[in-house]
């Protein structure tokens, strides 16, 4: 993928995550527990709806940031439940890539194997936090593979915010507003992201002591 527009695009994507987490009108909770709660609003991107994840996990900014950010070999693969498999497919920069995610099946089996090509970019703010922000591309080298069906994350991302004062714990603020295709009833998607970002939390604090 060409890098400039690569980076055009991330840096769009990356503006409009942080307007996410500066906006705090219209969510919904639909989720709370453990110290997480999750929201929702309508997405302005497409049919369905952008989530919101906020909570406390135990650990650095750094470490928590060691366990999420999007690098060959990423630990996502050995800790959270929703990848099976996480590649880079173009490193442009040491902060933008092009990425490819394939999540297993879920739900029972009703969301079948998922694929997601995404050019990221990772941010370092002055107090301290790191975002990573993405949102789906076409890129040559990975074209529809036989046996996952391409699903499309449109802006997305999160952000490892220092707590002050408490410098061995991380507030986690997480967006998914992702596009599953395929012919699923709306109410399988609805129940599925609330619980599986509820997952996602709690999994992140066990790789977190682990790793």
């Amino acid at each position: 993928m060409d890098p400039a527009l690569a980076a055009q695009i991330s840096e769009a994507v990356a503006e409009k995550v942080l307007q996410y987490r500066r906006d705090k009108s219209g969510w919904k909770i639909c989720r709370e527990g453990n110290g997480v709660s999750v929201s929702w609003r309508p997405s302005v991107e497409f049919p369905g709806n952008l989530y919101r994840g906020e909570g406390i996990v135990k650990g650095t900014p750094e470490k928590v940031w060691d366990c999420i950010k999007p690098v060959a070999g990423s630990l996502r693969e050995q800790w959270d439940e929703n990848v099976s498999r996480f590649e880079i497919i173009q490193s442009i920069t040491d902060t933008l890539c092009i990425t490819r995610t394939a999540t297993p099946s879920a739900a029972m089996k009703l969301i079948s194997p998922r694929d997601f090509v995404d050019v990221a970019l990772v941010k370092k703010y002055e107090d301290g936090t790191i975002s990573s922000n993405a949102t789906n591309v076409e890129h040559p080298l990975c074209p529809p593979k036989p046996g996952y069906v391409r699903g499309f994350n449109h802006p997305c991302g999160c952000f490892c915010e220092p707590v002050p004062g408490e410098p061995n714990k991380t507030n986690l603020v997480t967006f998914f507003q992702t596009d599953l295709s395929g012919y699923l009833p709306q109410s399988v998607v609805d129940s599925f992201f609330p619980r599986s970002m509820a997952g996602f939390y709690s999994n992140l604090q066990k790789a977190v002591r682990k790793f």
